[in-house]
C-alpha cells in the first residue's frame, strides 16, 4: 500500500538519487538537503563542448541571416552566448528568440533577450505549439544544441517550410562508475527516490541496473515527460512521477507527494 511522501519525508527524510550533471547536480542536491532529505549524486551524463569549426565561425557571424534561433536547454543557450559574444557586441534585430522551457529561456533573458518559451510545460512537443512558430514559409531557423538528440524540433520547422540549420555546441557521454563507488554512495539500501531527467539519463540508468546490487526499479521516478514516463514503465520501473515543473522546488515538492513505497514491498 502506498502512503504520501509528505508523511515520509516529516519522519526521516528521503534518499533522492541525483543523475543530472553538473552543475545542476550540486545545486539540486542544495535544495534537497534544505528541504530535510538526503541527495545522492550520480551523473549519468557529462557535457564537453565541442570545438568551433570554421563553419560554425561564419554562421555565428551570419546571425543576422536567422529568423528564429532556439536554444533546447540551459546549457545549449549558455554555450550558444559564449559562441556570439566575440561577434556581436550587440545582438542582432529583428531575431525571434527561444527557449525550451524557463530556465532556457532565463539564461537568454538574464543576456537581456527576449525570449519564447512555452506557457506550460518544457519539451520540444510544447515549444511547436507556440504562434510564432506557425508559418515558417521562406525563414531560416537556428537550433543550439548537443551533437546529438532527438529530431522531432528540426522535422516539424522543415515541414512547417523553414530552412533549419542545427548548430552542435557539445556531445554528451555516460561518466563511468567502479562498483566500489555505487556501494559507497548507495549503502545497503536503494533510493527512495530517482531523478532522470532526459531519455538519454533514463537509458544511462536502465545500463547501470544491470549491475547493480539494489533493485532501482522500485524506487520512484522522477522523469521530465509523459514520452520519457512510458519508456521507464516498458522498462520495469514501477512508480514513474512526471513533476509539475523541473525547477528544484518543484522536484522536491513533486516527489514529497508521490507514491511512497511499504519498506516491505519489494514485487
Amino acid at each position: 500500500m502506498a502512503t504520501p511522501r509528505s508523511k515520509a519525508a516529516a519522519d526521516t527524510g528521503l534518499r533522492i538519487l541525483i543523475c543530472r550533471p553538473e552543475p545542476e547536480a550540486s545545486r539540486l542536491a542544495e535544495a534537497i538537503c534544505s528541504a530535510g532529505h538526503t541527495p545522492l549524486k550520480l551523473p549519468l551524463m557529462e557535457r564537453q563542448p565541442l570545438p568551433e569549426t570554421p563553419e560554425q565561425r561564419a554562421l555565428i557571424q551570419d546571425l543576422d541571416l536567422f529568423h528564429h534561433i532556439i536554444a533546447v536547454s540551459p546549457y545549449a543557450a549558455r554555450r550558444l552566448l559564449e559562441r556570439i559574444d566575440p561577434w556581436w557586441p550587440q545582438f542582432p534585430t529583428g531575431i525571434h528568440w527561444y527557449g525550451i522551457g524557463k530556465a532556457t529561456a532565463a539564461v537568454l533573458a538574464d543576456a537581456g533577450l527576449t525570449p519564447v518559451s512555452p506557457a506550460r510545460g518544457w519539451t520540444s512537443e510544447a515549444l511547436l505549439e507556440a504562434p510564432e512558430l506557425a508559418d515558417l514559409q521562406h525563414q531560416r531557423a537556428l537550433i543550439a544544441r548537443g551533437d546529438q538528440g532527438r529530431e522531432l524540433l528540426r522535422e516539424t520547422l522543415q515541414e512547417r517550410g523553414a530552412r533549419v540549420t542545427v548548430l552542435p555546441l557539445y556531445r554528451r557521454r555516460c561518466p563511468e562508475y567502479a562498483p566500489e563507488q555505487l556501494r559507497e554512495l548507495l549503502g545497503d539500501a536503494p533510493p527512495d527516490a530517482i531523478i532522470a531527467l532526459s531519455g538519454e539519463t533514463l537509458n544511462n540508468l536502465i545500463a547501470l541496473g544491470e549491475n547493480n546490487v539494489h533493485n532501482i526499479y522500485n524506487a520512484l521516478l522522477v522523469v521530465p515527460a509523459s514520452r520519457v514516463a512510458k519508456q521507464a514503465r516498458e522498462a520495469g520501473f514501477r512508480r514513474v512521477l512526471v513533476p509539475d515543473g523541473l525547477d528544484p522546488p518543484a522536484l522536491i515538492s513533486s516527489i514529497e507527494q508521490g507514491p511512497h513505497p511499504d519498506p516491505g514491498d519489494t514485487k
